[in-house]
């Protein structure tokens, strides 16, 4: 059974008990799921309302995004669990002669690599989602301010455990060009998500 088929109180209990699975990362893409959910709930709290008419048809494209959004972040509770297993599943391979030894280096190394793109994208799609988060509380439904508020806290709760993810698994790779693309991009993301949530925190608490 996958973890997005379990209960809510299936995946608690499980994410809680000894197992390396699920973990940090996929409690991170977790929270963008919920981030996109309350993103959606502002934008239905928005549509027919007094005073939002001219702003529906943005609501309606902002409900169909987080659709898609929803779906992504809940597959990614699986694939970052999936991308811990293979790593796991290298490490384990035999390494008796130099020839087993180098094959299972190899494959660590191309593991580690896949399990440090899966939380990228997470941390990538949840930054692309602050902006529409931003939009939607500056334009919906006033009395949801801080369900919004709430929704992007999540979501930068998802990109910065994503960006967590991807640097200790880069910590063990070899290729300096990989590895250089990937900090450059944590640090840029988790930059420009602390500033977008600390911005909107601001005006939040000026609009209340």
């Amino acid at each position: 059974m996958k973890l997005q088929d379990l209960t809510i109180k299936e995946y608690l209990e499980m994410t809680a008990s000894g197992d390396p699975v699920p973990g940090g990362g996929s409690a991170s893409a977790f929270s963008g799921a919920i981030a996109s959910a309350l993103t959606s709930m502002v934008a239905n709290l928005t549509i027919g309302k007094r005073g939002y008419t001219s702003v529906e048809g943005r609501m309606l494209e902002i409900i169909r995004e987080m659709e898609g959004n929803i779906d992504f972040f809940v597959e990614n509770i699986d694939r970052d669990a999936e991308s811990y297993s293979l790593v796991m599943e290298a490490y384990k391979m035999p390494k008796e002669s130099d020839d087993e030894a180098a094959v299972r280096s190899e494959a660590i190394q191309s593991a580690m690599k896949h399990a440090s793109l899966v939380p990228m994208e997470v941390a990538e799609k949840g930054l692309g989602m602050m902006d529409t988060i931003i939009e939607v509380v500056h334009k919906g439904n006033r009395n949801a301010v801080t369900d919004g508020m709430v929704s992007i806290m999540a979501c930068r709760a998802a990109i910065m455990g994503a960006l967590l993810n991807v640097r200790i698994n880069i910590s063990g790779i070899k290729d300096r060009a990989f590895v250089a693309m990937l900090t450059e991009k944590c640090d840029r993301i988790e930059r420009d998500a602390t500033a977008k949530e600390r911005s909107m925190l601001d005006w939040v608490k000026s609009n209340l």
